[in-house]
């Protein structure tokens, strides 16, 4: 009896030569839905998924076979970890293999930010030469918050050493951090301090939410702020709040509380549709892990694991 292996992402080839050549039947449906991915779970030791399949305790009990869970990429809030972990089926996800290219994202959003970039391009393409009111501000010296210090907020510190900042670390897991220009910092001292936040954390019932009117009211500065996180850990009408009060200068925002815009409730598309129409906010479709190097280093960095952990040979 053949041991299948359902990926159900888009993912680099070397996952599914990677697997076939270790003798495992893989099922590869990038495009596939909750119920396509369910129906086939026949025999299946293995699922590998990114953001769009839910791996739930109903999909856990129709597979009776599976032994382990992959997570291409971080955060793993889309799979019952609980769950599984009393099944006996192993959890493996590969930050390491997205972390450089959300903190490149990251540094690229704060830039464009800071200097007017998509701005000042939108009114040449206007016809407007307008230096003065485009002047920008530089990174050099100010202080910038990293919320959450894992992978990614790892990799966006190394990033910020050139420019000489300072930076502000807040990680309930963490109190030793690798860098000398990094400072452990509690909220409070973020809200007194901070030139610019930018968020690196999971989806738990403790972060969805954190940044409401409360968190940003708390600011003594106007802030730029930045999620390449999670959407739900911003409340979008807290962040409109303040930026019409200016408490947020600005804001880049590569993930969205609700990521399906087609299906936006009235109050939704509003607060969208002022987001879009802001000069000083930036939002990208959900991309800032999304490059060609990562694509392959997620599948690598599991397959590392998996063999790792003898779940394949």
């Amino acid at each position: 009896m053949s041991k299948r292996v359902i990926i159900a992402s888009i993912c680099h080839p070397i996952l599914v030569e990677q697997l076939t050549s270790r003798g495992f039947d893989v099922l590869h449906l990038p495009h596939s839905n909750y119920n396509e991915v369910i129906q086939k779970l026949t025999n299946c030791v293995g699922i590998i998924t990114a953001t769009n399949i839910k791996v739930d305790r109903m999909m856990i009990d129709a597979a009776n076979s599976l032994q382990w869970i992959g997570r291409l990429g971080s955060g793993m809030e889309h799979i019952d970890i609980d769950y599984a972990n009393s099944m006996n089926i192993k959890c493996i996800s590969s930050p390491e293999g997205n972390r450089n290219a959300v903190a490149e994202h990251c540094l690229g959003l704060l830039l464009n930010l800071m200097n007017n970039i998509n701005k000042s391009y939108e009114e040449v393409k206007e016809g407007k030469w307008l230096r003065d009111e485009n002047r920008g501000e530089e990174l050099f010296g100010k202080t910038i918050a990293l919320i959450g210090f894992g992978n990614v907020g790892n990799a966006f510190a190394k990033l910020l050493q050139p420019f000489e900042v300072k930076v502000l670390a807040n990680d309930i897991n963490k109190k030793n951090f690798p860098f000398d220009y990094i400072k452990q910092a509690s909220l409070e001292d973020i809200f007194n301090e901070a030139d610019i936040v930018s968020l690196h954390l999971p989806l738990t019932k403790i972060t969805k939410h954190l940044t409401n009117d409360t968190f940003f009211n708390s600011f003594k500065k106007s802030i730029y702020f930045i999620n390449t996180s999670r959407g739900e850990i911003v409340e979008t009408n807290a962040l409109v709040n303040a930026l019409n009060n200016g408490k947020v200068k600005a804001t880049a925002l590569d993930v969205l509380e609700n990521e399906k815009i087609n299906s936006y409730t009235e109050t939704e598309k509003q607060q969208f549709e002022f987001l879009l129409a802001q000069d000083n906010v930036i939002i990208t479709p959900h991309i800032a892990g999304y490059s060609k190097e990562a694509t392959y280093k997620m599948s690598y960095f599991l397959l590392e694991k998996l063999k790792n952990l003898h779940l394949i040979s």
